[in-house]
């Protein structure tokens, strides 16, 4: 799954046909419990699940899988040049770094020549609205352009979950900055089977707005 409207690789294709994903070496960036590199090796790739959290990854362990598990930053890859053919990221590493540059320029290092990035990430538009299911997220009610980040404290006062914000524009550039080369941009409409609400996500702002944007890029 691309993201919360349902979307799904096998539907969507973006990483390339199914058939041609076997033999493919594959990273996983922020794969948390890792279900995008159990799908892509039940499709026959040699995926590699990379996340920060350690916690998240022993789930990925106890859940089960052949292949590599590897607990790194998104932002100094423990990789050769030119590793993988393919990489990808679900809701994954970039919406939590102050530098998404570095990371992007990261993948296009491991990546081999006509190697494809695919990334989403919660879109850029739902920023200025409340995280609300309902009538009321349909208001604007911040800057889109505000690009403090959000944070959550701890009892300690200490940081215990941070996203930033970046616009669309901001993605965009970030891609061209790091050397990729950008070939689609994904906004997925809301299926009519989806009925469930949760968060933000609702039948109702998802048949409105877009929740999300999956970027499509390349190295040439």
């Amino acid at each position: 799954m691309w993201g919360p409207e349902g979307l799904d690789e096998v539907e969507a294709e973006l990483l390339g046909p199914p058939e041609e994903l076997k033999g493919r070496d594959v990273l996983e960036i922020g794969a948390g419990a890792a279900q995008c590199s159990r799908w892509l090796a039940a499709q026959g790739a040699r995926p590699v699940a990379l996340d920060l959290s350690h916690r998240q990854l022993q789930h990925a362990l106890r859940i089960g899988g052949s292949f590599p598990l590897v607990c790194a930053d998104a932002s100094a890859l423990p990789f050769a040049d030119g590793s993988f053919d393919l990489a990808c990221s679900a809701y994954g590493a970039l919406p939590f770094v102050a530098d998404p540059v570095t990371v992007l320029r990261e993948v296009r290092r491991v990546l081999r020549p006509g190697g494809r990035f695919v990334f989403s990430v919660t879109h850029p538009l739902r920023w200025a609205l409340p995280d609300e299911p309902g009538p009321e997220g349909l208001t604007v009610s911040s800057s889109y352009f505000d690009r403090t980040p959000y944070v959550e404290q701890g009892d300690d006062g200490d940081a215990v979950y941070v996203e930033h914000h970046r616009t669309l524009g901001d993605r965009v550039r970030d891609i061209v900055a790091a050397g990729l080369r950008l070939v689609d941009l994904v906004e997925p409409e809301w299926p009519a089977w989806n009925t469930a609400e949760w968060g933000g996500w609702s039948p109702l702002r998802g048949n409105l707005i877009p929740g999300t944007a999956i970027f499509v890029c390349e190295r040439d």
